[in-house]
């Protein structure tokens, strides 16, 4: 059996899609290109039970759609798996139908946070033959096509179509051990793809990594991949150690992303953090990953810095105690200050996610996040920022909240990609661009770039300031042409 693991190109004037490996959809005027963790442990595990897998991604490889489809006609697979979330489930749709009058034998799956949320419209929407529901959809793959080649039973989350009927298995279920799957064939799913254009490393060739499965805190009520992963896993801390030296040995790797929703804390990353250290990794490679305000302290920051991490991706969100509260985020407001402090303090690197457009706050409330993300970066506590506007991914309480409150505008899935407000505010359209263009121009100050400039010590952190201005820039014309 031939299978194709794809993202077919998804052509569109608002730039380049961040997709895979994404909880947030955005088009980027500026290339960014995501290892996809749980769609590369799909074509490994395939691969690994004797399947011919081919590793398609027209959107990294910068295909057009003419020559993605050219290909698919060419290699003729027997089964197509495709990534989709909400902004662009309606182009999957159209793609399908074209794979389908090229290839009408071929088996076409739809997978992610979207179809989970919503599985049966994608089934009476297009022509595809299976969605797969929940985050597990590596293993659900496997299983799939064990079903169509072996007569294996299928797992619970699988919704197929039978006597022009749909019909699914039931509800997913995340029982499946992390700690069995091999680690992911790098070679097989070209991960030089996304080795260099990514901003998350400072030094390149860089990849990710994902320990776990996905968020231990798991209840932010915005985070659309609560839907796809209702409870915490982790593989070991050998696990991941045994992965990095292999990284560091075959490949290179010079900086490592672990793109799990929260690493794990406590005794965990302790282990972890020694293990580093003892085999001497952290001599050799940079570490980051994201993490939570007002979980860790300062000797924990400390022994994190020693053991090679670099950056700490926070969530601040907001700087008013009311939202975040309303968000389940379960920190307060003064955790984002010390927690930025304590991480300055043994040498990190924090970056922070900021979100505006919230319908319950007002031009006020937004003024005071901008203030509080400007403090942080005066004071030199943080490093970097990522500004995005909310959001209300189909399956996440916070759309259920829009829907029983009436502040969706509209449900057409396409204007879901953050170039519009889709929930009524207090704030303009104008005012919410105003905002998130605030916060990156940021990193336009005389303070910030004196601070960045004075900070350079290799040839490795110029290159990374340069590639920081391109994406600022980047950032300020996607947001000045929301949609358009």
């Amino acid at each position: 059996m031939k299978i194709s693991i794809s993202y077919p190109p998804l052509e569109s004037n608002k730039g380049v899609p961040l997709l895979g490996q994404n909880r947030q959809f955005q088009w980027f005027s500026h290339p960014c290109y995501i290892y996809p963790m749980v769609p590369a442990y799909a074509a490994t595990l395939l691969k690994e039970n004797g399947y011919d897998v081919s590793w398609d991604d027209g959107i990294a490889e910068e295909l057009n759609l003419s020559e993605y489809l050219e290909r698919m006609e060419r290699e003729r697979p027997d089964l197509i798996a495709i990534e989709t979330k909400t902004p662009v489930v309606k182009i999957h749709w159209k793609i399908i139908e074209k794979i389908k009058e090229i290839l009408p034998e071929s088996k076409i799956v739809l997978m992610g946070d979207h179809v989970t949320a919503l599985p049966e419209e994608s089934m009476k929407e297009s022509r595809v033959d299976f969605v797969l529901t929940g985050g597990d959809y590596d293993f659900l793959l496997l299983n799939l096509c064990n079903h169509l080649t072996k007569g294996e039973a299928l797992e619970p989350g699988v919704w197929f179509r039978e006597n022009n009927s749909i019909k699914n298995t039931g509800k997913f279920e995340l029982n499946h051990d992390l700690n069995s799957l091999p680690f992911i064939d790098r070679d097989l799913t070209k991960w030089q793809l996304y080795s260099e254009k990514n901003g998350n490393y400072k030094r390149t060739p860089g990849t990710y990594t994902m320990v776990g499965r996905d968020c231990w805190w798991g209840r932010c009520t915005f985070c659309s991949w609560t839907t796809t992963y209702p409870k915490f896993r982790t593989r070991s801390p050998e696990s991941l150690l045994d992965e990095i030296g292999m990284l560091i040995e075959r490949y290179k790797v010079k900086e490592i992303f672990d793109d799990t929703g929260t690493f794990p804390a406590g005794k965990w990353l302790e282990k972890f953090c020694n293990g580093m250290i003892e085999r001497g990794y952290n001599k050799k490679i940079y570490f980051s990953c994201n993490m939570r305000f007002g979980i860790l302290k300062q000797e924990q920051y400390n022994l994190m810095k020693k053991a090679g991490f670099r950056m700490l991706l926070f969530g601040l969100e907001s700087a008013n105690q009311a939202t975040l509260d309303r968000l389940d985020k379960g920190i307060k407001v003064g955790d984002i200050t010390e927690g930025c402090k304590m991480a300055k303090k043994a040498g990190l690197e924090p970056h922070l996610t900021v979100m505006v457009g919230y319908p319950w706050e007002t031009k006020e409330d937004a003024t005071r996040t901008l203030g509080l993300a400007k403090e942080l970066f005066g004071k030199g506590y943080a490093d970097t920022l990522q500004a995005t506007v909310v959001i209300p991914y189909p399956g996440t309480p916070l759309f259920d909240e829009c829907k029983k409150n009436g502040w969706l505008k509209t449900e057409d899935w396409p204007q879901y990609d953050m170039r519009e407000g889709v929930m009524k505010s207090s704030l303009t359209e104008d005012e919410i661009k105003e905002f998130t263009q605030g916060l990156y121009k940021i990193f336009l100050t005389p303070r910030y770039v004196t601070r960045k400039l004075v900070s350079i010590r290799s040839m490795d952190d110029l290159y990374f300031i340069k590639k920081g201005v391109e994406a600022v820039i980047g950032h300020l014309k996607d947001f000045s042409q929301r949609g358009k």
